[in-house]
């Protein structure tokens, strides 16, 4: 068993009488990729704003890498990093001056060739003295991944990090990604409403909805307790059905028909 490194326990978030996220709990063992999913108003945003210490829950406990959040926000922050397709870096500077940049604020050791290696492995490498206001959203995306991965992060949270990609660089990334993970052993939090995304790089997946998990585990096990033909299946009913609890005589004949394969 793997230490946890992202532990939530019982955490609730309120706006006024708007419950955002109601007593969620869950980890995430060191190196592992979990999936967080749900339809638009599910909690996933409230949750990880609260992960990164920008909210402050109304209950419950956030502990990240053994460290109380938002109490130990600064020790953590310097052993994560948070990438967003909708959070833009200083529009003015040049590219490689943005990482530079970023790389002074994270102490970064070697930062000229650490910047190279993040641009070629996310193919912008021709891009370092174009104007970041000038990128293109795709571009836009990958240099914020390329900050993402400047200090070698323990914890790293992903916020849609393909949304604005084309399906043939939507590939290279998420094997950039995933790459990239294995080789820190770093431990990710990653969400998407592209299911191809989260059925590719993630380890496990946890399903939001209306502020209370729904249902986790693989991508697979929650396609066969939903007896749906993919993920992408179940997020749609979800979306369009409300209230949508799991098969469980799905989930059972499932468990016997593994039983039956070992035996």
């Amino acid at each position: 068993m793997r230490e946890n490194v992202i532990e939530v326990r019982n955490l609730n978030k309120s706006f006024g009488d708007k419950v955002a996220v109601d007593d969620l709990s869950f980890t995430v063992p060191k190196g592992q990729i979990l999936g967080l999913l749900g339809v638009n108003g599910a909690g996933k945003t409230t949750t990880i704003n609260m992960l990164l210490g920008l909210l402050t829950p109304s209950g419950g406990s956030i502990r990240i890498l053994g460290l109380e959040q938002p109490r130990h926000r600064v020790a953590i922050l310097q052993r994560a990093n948070f990438c967003s397709t909708y959070a833009n870096l200083p529009s003015n500077l040049k590219v490689h001056q943005n990482l530079w940049v970023f790389a002074r604020i994270y102490q970064v050791k070697n930062s000229k060739k650490k910047i190279e290696e993040l641009l070629e492995r996310f193919e912008i490498s021709h891009l370092r003295d174009a104007i970041t206001g000038h990128l293109s959203s795709g571009e836009s995306t990958r240099l914020n991944l390329c900050k993402a991965f400047l200090n070698d992060p323990e914890v790293l949270l992903l916020d849609e990090p393909t949304a604005s990609l084309d399906p043939h660089i939507a590939d290279k990334v998420r094997k950039a990604i995933r790459s990239i993970q294995k080789e820190k052993d770093m431990t990710v939090l990653y969400t998407s409403h592209n299911m191809k995304d989260i059925e590719e790089i993630c380890d496990q997946v946890l399903f939001m909805h209306k502020g209370k998990i729904l249902t986790q585990g693989t991508a697979s096990d929650i396609v066969r307790q939903f007896q749906e033909e993919s993920l992408e299946g179940v997020f749609i009913r979800v979306a369009r059905g409300g209230d949508i609890e799991p098969d469980s005589t799905s989930a059972a004949s499932s468990a016997d028909r593994k039983d039956g394969e070992e035996a």
